[in-house]
């Protein structure tokens, strides 16, 4: 067993405490993201209001509440989409550049006219040489299991396997950080799991910095090392999950910390 050095994170004096593993984030350029004081309004309509955040480099983190509660206007500004009306938004990098930030979205959007490689090799763009292109589009449907699936058109794929496809269009440019906007809402249930599966296997392997928008907190619990519940664009909770990765659906101990972030989200916790 090889032993690895970590780093802990301290956030706001009651937030918890996280542990990263620097071995796995150093070798995944992975980026850190903090955020200060960040506001969002649409004319009247204040969405977000202050959000202070630090995700170290390499976590996985779920962001989870009630519809219209600020989510995916975080997320939008976080892969710059949208423009933060004010407040400060900072990502930290191995090497001091620019952030390598991808996003995978509830619908696959994959090009109908492109077989499955070529909708890959959208991720990498148009400047790379072809033999690098396919090299990189080959490991990535390795990874995500659909190396057969290469040649095939989107229409002749499930809902499960062209989710794939948008995950490893996603995953090919190898990004330090990952934004998934609700991209197993679609899909039935079985399918579901069977990706949640899949997702924390690879970010497990690859460590890039994981930000997962949801409605599902037994996901958001399965999936990630910390949960930020978002209410009225505040954070209202901010919770580590201690729990080891791979995680066993059914865990009485998940179930637990499901239970604090429901009573959270519905306002009857009595507080945290």
């Amino acid at each position: 067993m090889t032993l690895i050095a970590h780093e802990r994170f301290q956030g706001a004096a009651d937030a918890p405490e996280y542990t990263i593993d620097t071995d796995r984030r150093a070798r995944s350029g992975a980026a850190a993201i903090t955020l200060k004081g960040l506001e969002k309004s649409f004319g009247a309509n204040r969405v977000l209001r202050g959000i202070n955040l630090h995700i170290p480099a390499g976590q996985f983190v779920a962001v989870i509440g009630k519809s219209g509660c600020g989510k995916s206007t975080l997320l939008r500004i976080l892969m710059g989409l949208d423009a933060p009306t004010s407040g400060e938004l900072a990502f930290d990098t191995p090497g001091g550049g620019e952030a390598n930030a991808r996003i995978a979205f509830q619908e696959p959007r994959l090009l109908p006219w492109l077989d499955v490689a070529d909708n890959v090799a959208v991720g990498l763009g148009d400047k790379l040489d072809r033999r690098i292109v396919a090299r990189e589009v080959e490991a990535v449907l390795s990874e995500v299991q659909l190396a057969e699936k290469a040649g095939e058109w989107p229409a002749r794929l499930s809902g499960g396997q062209r989710q794939r496809v948008a995950l490893a269009r996603a995953l090919v440019s190898r990004p330090g950080v990952l934004a998934l906007d609700e991209p197993l809402g679609a899909l039935d249930a079985l399918t579901r799991i069977s990706m949640q599966e899949l997702l924390a296997r690879v970010w497990r392997e690859l460590g890039f910095t994981a930000v997962l928008v949801t409605h599902d907190v037994s996901e958001a619990v399965h999936l990630a090392d910390r949960v930020i519940v978002l209410d009225e664009g505040r954070v209202s909770l901010d919770l580590a999950i201690p729990q080891p990765h791979p995680r066993r659906h059914g865990n009485p101990d998940l179930a637990e910390l499901e239970g604090r972030l429901l009573s959270a989200i519905l306002g009857t916790d009595g507080g945290h």
